[in-house]
């Protein structure tokens, strides 16, 4: 390797893309345009890094597998910052066993961990943590190191451990100052905002106050039966009942939940559940109806009772019930909470990540720009979207995938 190449790609692993570029931009051969790609990329030109990226590859062909598997590598996390969440793992994985064969163990630690920040979008949290287990970072440079680190604890913010999530971000911290790398560091500080930000209310006896992450933790591991508006479950600390395809009787069991100890009156019901405002006799058998379908469901947590104006929820094995609910209430909070993250998402990918239609996806997105809460650019299949601006709230909660107990 010629000394240009050597002091770009030594550029790049500082985190200086445009001194990479003064060194290698007017060069075709196959190391420049892989280091060449990895520099826009690191700059934000994504497409052109790409297409940088897909050449190199081909220019170095079989005979070089290792520089080959590196592209293969680089090409995969632009997908992942451009949130082409379909890529196919299987290409990575293959660059992965070929660069641990090879014995280039810190790219290959890098290409798991960006299968494993795939996982995570996409909500597969018990596929990421078996990608981690037993794996040690301590042979790898800093940044990979910060990078292992920033992963645990993603993984350990969306089960809401939160004394394992603060550990790994102070371990990550310093080994982004180790690194010596500015955005990684920023990525590292903007992690840890997560922990200090209010991430849901607690609704209780006709109040309501904000919650922190670690408050939150500390909730559903108490004797509380809990009305989880975040999941859409009811929970207490040992059994978890799933009620997201059950939206009827859901805003049931969160009416009585924010009610309790007293009841709700069988017009008011009514009107949450199957909104309207006209009560007749059908509305009221299909209360009955509902009621008795709550009952069954929630019948290893707690009870319905009716009462003379209505029903009331009774806990079996807890003594307070409390109602868990977004900071912020919005129709479309899981779209939103992935647009959230800064990066500019395809219909596709936001339909990958929440398990949803595409179709559904869109619009959900069309109903977002029209009151400008999100907002597009490109056309066809480069059409991507991003949040006008943060929602004010971590989104942890309300992200795809199980909290402790799903």
């Amino acid at each position: 390797m010629d000394s240009l190449i050597t002091a770009a790609a030594r550029a790049l692993a500082a985190g200086d893309p445009i001194g990479a570029l003064s060194r290698v931009a007017l060069r075709d051969d196959a190391p420049a345009l892989a280091l060449r790609g990895i520099a826009m990329a690191q700059l934000g030109d994504l497409v052109r890094a790409k297409a940088l990226v897909r050449r190199a590859a081909r220019a170095f062909g079989a005979k070089e597998p290792v520089a080959r598997a590196r592209c293969v590598v680089a090409e995969a996390e632009i997908a992942l910052v451009s949130r082409e969440l379909g890529w196919p793992a299987q290409a990575l994985d293959a660059a992965r066993a070929t660069l641990e064969a090879h014995g280039d163990f810190a790219n290959a630690a890098h290409a798991r961990y960006l299968g494993v920040r795939r996982l995570l979008l996409l909500g597969h949290l018990d596929e990421a943590e078996r990608a981690l287990a037993g794996f040690d970072p301590a042979p790898l440079p800093p940044a990979s190191q910060a990078a292992h680190e920033l992963v645990v604890a993603g993984i350990a913010l969306r089960r809401l451990r939160i004394e394992t999530a603060r550990a790994a971000l102070g371990r990550a911290t310093r080994a982004a100052h180790a690194a010596g790398i500015p955005a990684l560091t920023a990525e590292v500080a903007s992690t840890a905002l997560v922990l200090d930000k209010p991430a849901a209310r607690l609704i209780a006896r006709g109040a309501e106050r904000p919650l922190l992450l670690g408050e939150v933790e500390a909730l559903l591991a108490s004797k509380t039966l809990v009305v989880d508006a975040c999941r859409y479950v009811v929970r207490d600390a040992d059994s978890v009942v799933a009620l997201e395809t059950r939206p009827v009787l859901f805003t049931l069991a969160r009416a009585l939940g924010e009610a309790w100890p007293g009841d709700v009156t069988r017009d008011a019901l009514i009107a949450q559940a199957f909104r309207t405002r006209f009560a007749d006799e059908s509305h009221r058998a299909r209360l009955r109806v509902e009621i008795g379908r709550l009952r069954t469901e929630l019948r290893t947590l707690a009870g319905v009772s009716a009462t003379k104006q209505g029903f009331v929820l009774v806990p079996r094995h807890v003594r307070e019930v409390v109602v868990l609910a977004p900071p912020v209430e919005e129709r479309y909070a899981t779209v939103l909470a992935l647009l959230a993250d800064g990066e500019a998402w395809s219909s596709s990918a936001l339909a990958l990540a929440l398990g949803a239609s595409q179709r559904t996806v869109q619009r959900a997105l069309d109903a977002l720009a029209a009151t400008g809460k999100a907002q597009s650019f490109g056309h066809g299949r480069a059409r991507r979207w991003t949040a006008t601006s943060a929602p004010g709230f971590p989104t942890s909660l309300l992200l795809p995938g199980p909290l402790p107990g799903d």
